[in-house]
């Protein structure tokens, strides 16, 4: 344990042990982001820089004791990317811990296979945007009249690029909704 004042041991709730801790989840956050799958690579290119509708996503961002693969704190959406090791009943328990906490925290949860998005990214983006706009806080008044006076835009060219891809109820089924 680190030294507190005067070389003691510091406290279990103490204020070092908080730093300590917070400064380990944040090297793992850096070495996931460092080490990350193909499919992560691969998502990570079309949501990085507000490409999405403007909406920001951090990659390998702390959540109390998880870190998630892509996580937009305006919307409280977290992504998650699984592979095939998701698939084995103690993993499928602790992936079941885990969206749970995060719900409970007010974060919504999209987890898709790292298949899904390899083969499917279209699919994939397509059902992120609609979460997006689901759970999107309602729009500044600014933001309002622009999309009056021009319409939908976003939708219309969400729905241009990704027509086809996947259906409505795919997109529905993709996300759990706390």
């Amino acid at each position: 344990p680190p030294a507190g004042e005067g070389g003691k041991p510091a406290a279990a709730g103490s204020l070092s042990r908080v730093r300590e801790r917070a400064g380990v989840r944040v090297q793992n956050a850096r070495m996931l982001r460092a080490n990350g799958t193909d499919a992560e690579a691969l998502l990570w290119r079309h949501l990085r820089s507000r490409q999405l509708d403007g909406h920001k996503f951090r990659r390998q961002h702390p959540v109390g004791p998880y870190i998630t693969d892509f996580a937009c704190v305006e919307a409280e959406l977290v992504v998650e990317l699984d592979g095939g090791q998701h698939a084995q009943a103690d993993a499928l328990a602790h992936d079941e811990r885990r969206t749970q906490f995060l719900q409970d925290q007010g974060w919504h949860v999209l987890r898709f296979w790292n298949h899904e998005v390899l083969a499917e990214l279209a699919g994939v983006l397509q059902a992120i945007a609609q979460a997006l706009i689901t759970l999107t806080p309602a729009l500044s008044r600014q933001r309002e009249r622009e999309l009056n006076s021009h319409g939908r835009r976003f939708e219309a060219r969400a729905f241009e690029k990704y027509q086809g891809a996947i259906s409505m109820k795919q997109v529905q089924d993709a996300y759990i909704v706390a």
